[in-house]
């Protein structure tokens, strides 16, 4: 039987290829800087909490342990996110503050600051990713041109600190090429690739044994069962077809 592509069971089949890798989370990357090949594994819980705790029950299966960026308050949930701590996984802090304030970055940093240490009443939280809004014109990273996250006692940036892995993977806008990625991107972008479905995505994760790779997988994109597989599917056309009305916009604006 054919498994659907961005489904929980083709998942299964991402941790089986991480099985028997070198997988770490973010905080176990930057504080110990593990032997080279690794997999940095991270989750951007975007929407779906039951996804992403179905997602962290099955890496726990398979003995993988991964980072989770919340974002606040839209997907804050203590009970939902102490069930996934407990599994062995990383509990990280998914800032929007410039799209909060406005681009305003003194108003933006006294957000971060109170909203993460929300965060820490209940996790150790050491690191903290942007999240890409793509109806915003701000890049949440830029606020740290301006400041410094180790004051506030962080290991580092997902996106920042983590720039040296060459190889980025992630299933933004449904695919694995970067199509309908406007911010999901680290600085130093590895070269497109062209895979047209997760199955080859694990063919070269069972195949490279050089470089080390970060991927990055969105829990709404992977529910188990047939009604939110679709809910997702839908959800992820009518997006990428604003984004690309979005990007016609801006391209004719600067024209």
């Amino acid at each position: 039987m054919r498994i659907m592509d961005f489904s929980l069971a083709m998942y299964t089949e991402i941790c089986k290829a991480l099985k028997s890798q070198n997988v770490v989370t973010v905080q176990s990357y930057l504080s110990n800087v593990p032997k080279s090949p690794c997999i940095v594994l991270r989750h951007d819980v975007d929407r779906s909490l039951k996804n992403a705790l179905a997602m962290a029950k099955l890496e726990h299966e398979y003995g993988i342990q991964s980072t989770y960026y919340f974002r606040y308050p839209h997907t804050f949930n203590i009970r939902v996110m102490k069930q996934i701590y407990s599994l062995g996984h990383e509990i990280g802090y998914h800032y929007e503050v410039l799209d909060k304030a406005r681009g305003d970055s003194r108003k933006a940093i006294a957000v971060f600051q109170k909203e993460l240490e929300i965060f820490r009443k209940f996790f150790p939280v050491k690191t903290v990713c942007m999240h890409g809004n793509p109806l915003t014109r701000w890049d949440g990273r830029d606020i740290w041109s301006l400041y410094n996250f180790q004051d506030f006692g962080l290991l580092g940036e997902a996106f920042l600190s983590c720039s040296d892995i060459s190889i980025y993977l992630t299933d933004t806008g449904r695919n694995w090429n970067g199509n309908h990625n406007f911010k999901d991107k680290l600085k130093t972008e590895n070269e497109n690739r062209n895979f047209k479905s997760t199955v080859d995505v694990i063919r070269f994760l069972n195949s490279e044994k050089v470089s080390s790779i970060y991927l990055n997988c969105h829990p709404e994109r992977w529910g188990p069962g047939l009604l939110g597989w679709f809910k997702a599917l839908l959800r992820d056309h009518l997006f990428n077809f604003g984004k690309k009305v979005l990007k016609l916009i801006r391209s004719g604006s600067k024209g």
